[in-house]
């Protein structure tokens, strides 16, 4: 099955690729060529092509990526991971799980995303790594965040499950950073139902991530997989096979195979989302009270999500919900607020982790660490409730054009009703 031929059979699918025949090969226990050279592999050495790493290694998720890195950077009890305070809470929970400590930082009120001057301010001699969040689509400002990893010599982490093939002088995001972590969750430009993938051009690093997500084993290598390299005396029953810690974090086949034939049509599956975009950009062409995330002239946004700024409160006394209703009222799928600060969720108020993983005997005073009164993120703290985040990822451009109209119709409406 070619790619032509599939999108001239159904141009609005995002599983029309090669995705069944690639299951099937898989599911095809005689299939000999399968055996030899694996979809995961297949797909490992695709990534590394596409992000101009030397190595990519698969994970069964966008979550154990994050952890694995961490663990390959040595994070431990007590060391501090900065991160942004406005994101997904699974950057605090990978740092809660290697025993350390999160450290959040403000975002940009432009951007949305984390302020390269905030991470200076927090980082102290206790600070091993920086998680830089792309969020929804936009890379962070990798360059002023690189400085800061050079002049104080912590590695950095870059989290791309909401970017992919966004850009910044050219240069893809996951490029910059010493490790780079994808997602291929349901939602995400490229998605396998789950999924995620680390890059990295390090070696060491690599072989680390790799061992890590793969039970520790001692033969696995940065751009060599298990099943590719058990050598002969794996069979003898003196055989010694883990020498780190490690998990299961490994991606299977029929997962690797979906998410192979979703990589052959990154460029058109990230183009639509920018023509998505681009409907609801003109749709706020009028409107000074309905902010779109800022992208930088240098900048390429993939548009995981069409996120803004919502000021009618402030300028029509129209709330954030009252738009929502009104939006849904005239035919509109509706859309999301922005997450939560992971400070204010219940696991970060509540603290069950303390004495669990971060005891008092191994860390004193690990109590202090987690206290963030109002005013801590005072940009993040302003900016979130007022955050709306429209959909995508149409497959029927058609649709999309429709809720860009629909929501042109609410703000006029919306200005009607509060002159």
């Amino acid at each position: 099955m070619s790619y032509d031929k599939d999108i001239t059979r159904d141009p609005n699918g995002k599983y029309n690729g090669n995705e069944l025949d690639y299951v099937k090969e898989v599911l095809d226990s005689e299939n000999r060529e399968s055996r030899k050279n694996p979809f995961v592999g297949r797909l490992e050495r695709k990534f590394s092509e596409i992000f101009k790493s030397k190595y990519a290694i698969a994970h069964n998720s966008g979550t154990s990526t994050l952890h694995s890195c961490l663990a390959a950077l040595g994070i431990g009890a007590g060391d501090e991971v900065i991160s942004p305070v406005q994101t997904v809470i699974m950057c605090g929970f990978s740092t809660l799980h290697q025993n350390a400590i999160p450290v959040f930082v403000d975002v940009d009120p432009k951007t949305f995303n984390m302020d390269p001057k905030d991470i200076e301010r927090k980082i102290t001699k206790r600070t091993k790594a920086i998680i830089a969040v792309h969020m929804h689509g936009l890379p962070a400002d990798m360059p002023s965040i690189m400085e800061i990893s050079k002049k104080y010599n912590i590695p950095v982490i870059e989290d791309c499950a909401q970017t992919v093939m966004g850009m910044i002088d050219g240069k893809i995001a996951g490029t910059f950073g010493h490790l780079a972590s994808f997602s291929f969750e349901t939602k995400k430009h490229i998605s396998g139902g789950e999924g995620g993938m680390v890059t990295t051009n390090d070696e060491k690093l690599g072989t680390l991530v790799r061992r890590v997500a793969g039970l520790g084993y001692k033969t696995l290598e940065a751009g060599q997989a298990l099943r590719a390299i058990l050598p002969e005396e794996f069979q003898s029953p003196n055989y010694k096979r883990h020498n780190i810690l490690g998990w299961n974090y490994r991606m299977n086949e029929i997962t690797a195979a979906v998410v192979l034939a979703q990589l052959e049509r990154v460029d058109f599956l990230v183009d639509r989302r920018k023509k998505v975009a681009s409907l609801y950009e003109k749709s706020l062409e009028s409107c000074d009270w309905i902010i779109p995330q800022h992208t930088p002239s240098n900048y390429i946004n993939s548009w995981w999500t069409f996120t803004v700024r919502y000021l009618g409160e402030e300028k029509f006394n129209f709330s954030w919900k009252d738009f929502w209703t009104k939006y849904k009222r005239n035919g509109g799928d509706g859309f999301y607020g922005g997450l939560s600060l992971t400070v204010d969720e219940p696991v970060m108020i509540d603290r069950p982790f303390l004495e669990k993983y971060l005891p008092e005997k191994l860390c004193p005073g690990i109590k202090e660490s987690f206290n963030y009164p109002k005013g801590s993120f005072p940009v993040a703290e302003k900016l979130q409730p007022q955050m709306m985040q429209f959909k995508c990822n149409y497959r029927n451009l058609d649709e999309a054009k429709n809720n860009a109209l629909i929501l042109k119709k609410t703000i006029n409406e919306v200005e009607n009703q509060c002159k």
